[in-house]
């Protein structure tokens, strides 16, 4: 049990709804009455987000999400599979957990994987990967404003646009929370 008092943004408590992170934290003392807590949380399991009150000092349930490195394996009809850097066991992982991260990961990448009592609840990538380009059109110079780009695609099939420059078997660096071109690797 934590007091509403102690808590921070990015911690994760336990109501009965289910499990939740806290984004933003706000401690009220209005002139008259007794002080208060405004808190908006995100579910973990389904990523909505709600406003919630507490009186101040009210207990409330903490919950310890682990974070810890994991290799990603490969993908079959079971899900992703991931194995544990420390203990080298494998587990695979829905489909639905992962969602869009999946245009990012190559097989043999390490991940950090998030945990809450053993269960895995997502997957969090670096700021940027590398990815391979399979696939690019012939950048035709032309009568064109400067900084021309072309969809190129990558190992994974995602579609990124990059400058006229890249080729295929170029490697480049890809912005994970965007999925924008940063540079050639």
């Amino acid at each position: 049990m934590i007091s509403t008092n102690d808590v921070k943004p990015g911690m994760a408590i336990q109501l009965n709804d289910g499990l939740f992170q806290i984004v933003e934290y706000q401690h009220v003392k209005p002139g008259k009455g007794k002080a208060f807590v405004r808190m908006k949380l995100k579910n973990v399991e389904s990523g909505a987000v709600l406003d919630k009150t507490f009186r101040a000092g009210e207990d409330v349930d903490r919950a310890i999400i682990e974070r810890k490195d994991h290799q990603y394996l490969y993908r079959d009809d079971l899900g992703f599979h991931f194995m544990d850097m420390e203990t080298y066991s494998q587990f695979a992982v829905s489909e639905d957990l992962i969602s869009d991260d999946q245009r990012f990961m190559i097989e043999g990448m390490t991940v950090v994987l998030v945990m809450y009592e053993g269960t895995p609840l997502g997957v969090d990538l670096p700021a940027a990967v590398e990815l391979k380009v399979t696939e690019a059109e012939p950048g035709v110079k032309g009568d064109r404003v400067s900084g021309a780009t072309k969809p190129v695609t990558v190992e994974t099939g995602l579609v990124v646009q990059v400058p006229l420059f890249v080729d295929v078997g170029d490697v480049i660096k890809v912005d994970t929370r965007s999925g924008n071109y940063l540079t050639r690797a």
